[in-house]
């Protein structure tokens, strides 16, 4: 029997607001990559000047990219992965 994706999921389960669990056991190119960005929007949002913020911002849509289609972490962690550290909005709609 296939199940009907249009049911609503459990309500007896109870997710945590706080999702940084899904930054838990990230592959060390991913979590490496994640601290440089730390880094680098703290220069930002401080009014310094950080040269190599493209560079750093690329290698972590890469290896959050590279990550989830090597199935290492979830598509529910590479977004919130994306929104915290990479600032994106993601899109449910198909333009």
């Amino acid at each position: 029997m296939t199940p009907d994706i249009t049911e609503k999921p459990d309500a007896n389960i109870i997710l945590p607001a706080d999702k940084s669990y899904l930054e838990c056991n990230l592959p060390a190119y991913l979590e490496e990559s994640v601290n440089k960005m730390k880094k680098a929007w703290s220069m930002i949002d401080s009014g310094r000047p950080h040269i190599h913020w493209d560079c750093d911002f690329c290698e972590l849509q890469s290896d959050i990219n590279t990550a989830e289609m090597s199935n290492l972490i979830s598509e529910e962690q590479a977004w919130y992965l994306r929104e915290k550290y990479l600032r994106m909005e993601r899109s449910d709609t198909l333009d």
